[in-house]
């Protein structure tokens, strides 16, 4: 790989000396949660820093600020279009402008290694290519407009349970052609200005560290051999240590101020244990960042305009549009013809609440968003009757406490008292609101020790009422005086890490209710938590669930309206309590009674659409039984106009599968994600996602790079180009020198469409373990019905080649390989043959 180019530092440098040691340290630990120091005499300003990937999320400092909300990563990498990634990129910048946002936190190229891997929708795809291609395309379009990529979470960080805790344990050449691939790829097309690395940490057989202190991967691999020239990041809270992180190669510390560096490195530093060429470096590093995001020596970013534009609103659209990925369509029911439409049934959970982003840190609190219902209504010609039905909860934990029960102890009016008391227990401040939602509390004195929450809860449905509560920390929690629930959990910054802050265990009691009502006098005490870094705040949810229907009384229901309409529209899917930052999934089956929703349906009215609105993979046994299967993703603010575009033919859902979706869960390559003894073993080696498929000669039930989109393609014909290999290109990750394809290629269907021609390469079979096929190069094009259209696919040199752990260097081994063009892993159209000998590549003859 080809080192970036660095610009001329020497003037930093001489900055640089003119600091002393305790004031070089100073810079490296955040100057708060967001942000890491100033420095006047360097002309450094602060930068901040802030979540991604689904958008910006903020720095909190305005605590009604809401942003963009952009579909997930899984969403984008399902259009496979770097072009269309670039320019989401592009609305990230200017969003993380409008926020006063230097650097974002995304995106994230660990690789979708198991499907129940709880950040499984914030990661592009099971591919390292596809993952390597699009992240660097977001990362152009972030960085040209002058705001900083944070590509994380260096490396092997693929779960998360255990995540602060367990490490990686993988072979060199897995490490290489696998999990380091798609960062190689991205430093390589992109040069993002920093680099986040992961909690976790990585045994590779040559060094086990976590990965803030692995000197071979961070000083050697990323900085050395590689050229990256900007600073290390910590995830947060992830630095354990002093000397062994300085040394292991992390330059920036987050947040802070971090207690195990600042006083500590100044003394190691005195002391002989950390050299301070080290810390001259980590501080260059930090300007480096600071300069290419004009904090330094500038009066900061150009102005950008305070309110959304009409265009940002429509590529949002046109993404969650475009990554819809058809998997089934019998009879051509899709797209609808309005014409002779008179009703539409909206069924299903996720039809009435649609899940729009994953659960954690990627949380962007929406400037607006759009129901599948309010795109339908607005998208189906006047007189269509849409008739909505939930078809049950598939929620494990109950709704929040609505206003209207809640009222004030001391005053009659609605809401909740929050009483903030100091260490004697006086009050020293409170406030009241409507909602039982009080996850991360934190607007109260820095005197306060606990928060008292008061409430009066009156119920007046007769019958068995359900009550939950969910409280981080120390709590305890009494119903009209008597205390019925109490914890004593006193954690501090791990209960952040674990996402129990935002995520607590709930706990219920049931409340019978006669014909007269009942009042219930609720309070709940909650100790302050001391989090470090990402602050003081208690967490306390109130959650209610009144008498109500049963599941199989709203399925019958649901039912009941399918077969009244010309066409039912099924929406199931997952949720915030399934897919997360800070769990991974215990399993692929859809949430509550979906399943047997979908089959009531169908039996109901054969015109049923189901729509799965999920991030990650979910079983779907009854996928052959239904005319049409689209898969919407987490789809981002504008989920119901992007539906209703592809329901109506308005947009192709011209989506491919970045990921294979199992048909049993038996069948999975990696069932779980859960570490054996501190260990997550990669044991599948360099057999990851539709590779151990192909190895294992499993059926899925869609395979990797699947959707079908509104028209028909005719492969006709594929052309190569080779060249030679060159030195330059032995570590070229997808760039560079290898093989140029010209695939031409016919619509053949009646509507103009967007097609993905897939190219995978097959090694030969020579006794050294490799993919049966690998993804070797793609790409997209568009075509009216009948033109005849080529595609311009390039397969760089490096999908030829296996790293050489013995001589720690690339090669090829030579061989005649095979070269499948078509519309998925397991649907090829053409293929063409290459022998490689002499490190060069031929057509085969």
């Amino acid at each position: 790989m080809s080192r970036p180019a660095i610009p001329d530092d020497s003037e930093l440098r001489d900055r640089i000396r003119g600091l002393d040691l305790d004031s070089k340290i100073r810079l490296l630990t955040g100057a708060e949660l967001w942000r890491f120091p100033a420095e006047p005499r360097l002309g450094l300003s602060a930068v901040t820093m802030s979540d991604g990937p689904q958008g910006v999320r903020g720095t909190g400092d305005d605590p009604d600020e809401t942003g963009l909300l952009a579909p997930a990563p899984s969403a984008l990498a399902a259009t496979w279009d770097s072009d269309l990634a670039e320019r989401l990129g592009v609305l990230f910048a200017v969003e993380a402008r409008r926020k006063g946002v230097d650097v974002v936190l995304a995106p994230l190229v660990n690789l979708q290694r198991t499907p129940v891997a709880g950040r499984h929708f914030e990661y592009f795809s099971e591919d390292p290519l596809l993952t390597g291609t699009l992240a660097a395309a977001v990362v152009r379009g972030l960085q040209g407009r002058g705001v900083g990529a944070c590509l994380k979470h260096f490396v092997a960080n693929d779960s998360e349970t255990d995540r602060t805790e367990y490490r990686a344990r993988l072979d060199g050449r897995t490490l290489r052609e696998v999990y380091l691939a798609p960062f190689e790829q991205v430093l390589a097309e992109a040069e993002p200005w920093s680099v986040m690395a992961a909690y976790s940490g990585v045994d590779d057989g040559v060094e086990s560290a976590p990965m803030t202190e692995n000197v071979r991967l961070l000083r050697e691999v990323l900085k050395g051999e590689w050229g990256y020239a900007g600073p290390v990041v910590s995830d947060w809270a992830a630095t354990r240590s002093t000397v062994a992180s300085a040394v292991g190669g992390l330059d920036l510390a987050m947040p802070g101020p971090e207690p195990l560096w600042g006083r500590p490195l100044v003394e190691a530093v005195r002391a002989g244990e950390v050299d301070e060429e080290l810390v001259d470096d980590k501080v260059l590093r930090l300007l480096r960042l600071a300069r290419h995001v004009g904090r330094l020596d500038q009066p900061g970013a150009a102005p950008v305009p305070a309110e959304p534009a009409p265009e940002e609103f429509r590529l949002l659209r046109d993404v969650a549009a475009r990554g819809t990925v058809l998997l089934r369509n019998q009879e051509d029911l899709l797209p609808l013809s309005p014409t002779g439409l008179r009703s539409v049934a909206l069924i299903g959970p996720n039809a009435v609440a649609p899940y729009l982003q994953g659960g954690g840190s990627a949380y962007v609190p929406a400037i607006r968003t759009v129901s599948y219902e309010e795109g339908l209504r607005a998208a189906l010609p006047d007189g269509v009757r849409l008739n909505v039905h939930r078809g049950g909860d598939a929620r494990l934990r109950l709704p929040y406490a609505s206003a209207e029960l809640l009222t004030d102890p001391d005053t009659g009016a609605t809401g909740i008292r929050a009483d903030h008391l100091d260490a004697d227990g006086n009050r020293i401040g409170g406030k009241v609101d409507v909602t039982g939602d009080w996850t991360m509390y934190d607007t109260f004195a820095p005197d306060t020790q606990r928060v008292l929450f008061r409430t009066r809860l009156t119920l007046t449905k007769p019958g068995t009422h359900h009550l939950e509560f969910g409280c981080a920390g120390r709590f305890s929690v009494s119903v009209d005086g008597e205390e019925r629930l109490a914890g004593g959990d006193d954690r501090g910054v791990e209960l952040v890490l674990e996402s129990s802050h935002s995520h607590p265990p709930q706990r219920g009691i049931d409340v019978e209710v006669g014909p007269e009502g009942r009042t219930l006098a609720l309070a709940l005490d909650l100790t302050v938590v001391d989090a470090g870094g990402y602050g003081r705040f208690v967490t306390a949810q109130i959650r209610h669930a009144p008498p109500g229907p049963t599941p199989y009384e709203e399925i019958a229901e649901a039912a009941a309206a399918a077969q009244a309409a010309d066409v039912a529209v099924v929406v199931v899917g997952t949720n915030e309590e399934v897919e997360s930052e800070g769990w991974d999934r215990t399993g692929l089956d859809l949430p509550g009674h979906q399943n047997d929703l979908v089959r009531k349906v169908i039996a109901a009215n054969p015109r049923t659409i189901v729509v799965v609105n999920a991030g990650a993979p979910v079983l779907l046994p009854w996928a052959d039984e239904v005319p049409a299967v689209l898969w919407s993703w987490l789809p981002g603010q504008e989920a119901g106009h992007a539906l209703a575009d592809v329901l109506l033919g308005r947009t192709e859902p011209s989506g491919r599968l970045p990921w294979t979706l199992p048909a049993r869960a038996e069948d999975v390559p990696v069932p779980d994600a859960r570490p054996r003894d501190g260990i997550v073993d990669y044991a599948e080696g360099v057999h990851v996602g539709h590779r151990a498929w192909d190895r294992a000669g499993l059926v899925p039930a869609f395979p990797f790079g699947h959707g079908l989109g509104w028209t028909r393609w005719t492969y006709e014909s594929v052309n190569l180009s080779p060249t030679p290999v060159s030195a330059a290109s032995l570590t070229s990750p997808a760039g560079g020198d290898g093989l140029n394809l010209t695939v031409a290629l016919t619509n053949t269907g009646p509507r103009a469409g967007r097609e993905v021609v897939q190219v995978y390469l097959e090694p030969p079979r020579d006794g050294v373990d490799r993919p049966v096929r690998l993804l070797a190069g793609f790409a997209t094009v568009q075509a009216e019905p009948g033109a005849r259209v080529t595609a311009e696919v390039h397969v760089p040199a490096r999908a030829f080649r296996i790293w050489d752990v013995e001589a720690s260097a690339w090669r090829t081994p030579p061989g005649r390989y095979r070269l499948h063009v078509g519309r998925s892993s397991r649907d090829p159209h053409l293929t063409a043959e290459v022998t490689v000998d002499d490190s060069r590549l031929h057509p085969a003859v």
